[in-house]
């Protein structure tokens, strides 16, 4: 992973309000830890993403957005390997922040996701 690497997050069809998604993609749950979790695009393309999320983890997403490492340490934030749920597995640590501070720059990075545009699109049947 370097500083040009596109970390990418899968999208729940949940986060997506009038065909454009929402902060929520690049929000952290509690379940999470503070931790986000994103494949490391220099190790799997968006589509293998795709597939790895929705076939063998059995999630749902309705397709493939994307930062940098570069936009997110822009904004103070760190992002690093976690090989140990799949080897492709990264995070974008929030450890730190509090309620407000971590919605702010989750809008801050769904912009950067939304100039670049979808990476991979599920089909919709």
């Amino acid at each position: 992973m370097n500083s040009e690497t596109i970390l990418l997050r899968q999208v729940n069809p949940a986060w997506i309000q009038q065909k454009v998604i929402t902060s929520q993609v690049f929000k952290p749950t509690p379940k999470d830890d503070k931790q986000l979790s994103v494949y490391d695009g220099d190790m799997i393309s968006a589509e293998e993403s795709w597939n790895h999320f929705t076939s063998e983890q059995g999630l749902s997403s309705s397709g493939v957005m994307g930062v940098s490492v570069t936009e997110v340490e822009t904004l103070e934030l760190t992002a690093k390997s976690d090989p140990q749920p799949y080897r492709e597995h990264a995070v974008i640590d929030f450890d730190g922040l509090n309620e407000s501070q971590i919605t702010k720059k989750a809008k801050l990075l769904k912009a950067y996701a939304i100039q670049r545009d979808w990476l991979y699109r599920a089909e919709v049947s």
